[in-house]
């Protein structure tokens, strides 16, 4: 359990870093999920130090449940707390998601430390992930959208709703089922999921905003980004691989890799590739390479 502002957060290590070989570190998404779906990328381990961590009311960190915590910096200075907790004079970040922003932000701040950079289906700018968001709804079966549609504008959303919601779901944010072994270590986490930090920070659902990342624009950050970073996305992610190629382009050295069969959950739609992926974007990064 590290100490941050607020509380103390949860973290696990599993194996040992080598020479020439920099942990790696993993922020989840949510904002309130938590750090079970990386659960895959543990076979990592067997070459490096692999740290997982539950931000602030989440998973098995404290639930002190104050919105006083729930903002941008104070996230991203639990990174730099967990560097600390665990001596870490060099390593790689990945973000994921919501996490995204967090390894954008901890990145954009150039911290000697940082080996590498990961941003996996990153949140870097509302406005662009909500045009996305809204094209992906466009490609939906007719009564869908319909059903989505009347919700918004009525403000009513019951049973139809969700089950619209689920099917955009379904195209976009995970193809498959979790494996068992993270379904089962999800089922234990005194926290799985914190809505009210989801619809504080964000909103109702994956494509409407209403909360305080409602008008969050980290776009101008990428150019401050010196570390190697590899943009990581799914080829039917929330966060398309076109918008991602945009934000490649934008960094210094940066690169972009897309995942087939993949929507915005990778780790757990193509956990073998994933890995795999990861691997080659780690050796990359001690190489220099972006």
């Amino acid at each position: 359990m590290v100490p941050v502002a607020g509380g103390r957060i949860y973290a696990r290590s599993n194996g040992a870093s080598t020479e020439g070989r920099a942990p790696l570190v993993m922020a989840h998404g949510g904002p309130g999920s938590a750090h079970a779906t990386f659960l895959p990328a543990l076979k990592l381990a067997e070459e490096r130090q692999v740290i997982l961590y539950d931000q602030l009311d989440c998973g098995r960190s404290d639930n002190p449940n104050d919105p006083a915590n729930w903002t941008v910096p104070r996230f991203v200075d639990e990174v730099e707390a967990i560097r600390a907790a665990f001596g870490l004079e060099r390593f790689h970040f990945l973000g994921a998601s919501w996490g995204g922003t967090i390894a954008l932000e901890y990145g954009a701040r150039r911290p000697k430390e940082l080996a590498g950079l990961i941003l996996q289906g990153p949140l870097i700018s509302t406005k662009i992930w909500i045009d996305d968001a809204n094209r992906l709804v466009a490609n939906l079966p007719a009564h869908v959208r319909a059903v989505l549609a009347e919700g918004e504008r009525t403000g009513v959303r019951g049973e139809a709703y969700d089950r619209a919601v689920a099917a955009f779901y379904a195209s976009y944010n995970r193809l498959e089922r979790p494996p068992g072994y993270v379904r089962d270590y999800q089922a234990k986490l005194p926290i799985r999921f914190n809505t009210a930090l989801y619809n504080h920070m964000w909103g109702p659902s994956e494509f409407i905003c209403t909360g305080t990342l409602k008008t969050y624009d980290g776009e101008p950050l990428l150019k401050r980004i010196t570390a190697p970073t590899l943009v990581l996305c799914g080829q039917y992610d929330e966060a398309p691989p076109a918008t991602g190629a945009r934000f490649a382009r934008q960094l210094r050295k940066g690169r972009l890799e897309v995942v087939p069969r993949a929507a915005h959950g990778i780790q757990t739609d193509q956990p073998d590739t994933y890995v795999a992926v990861l691997h080659k974007a780690l050796a990359r990064f001690e190489a220099g390479l972006a």
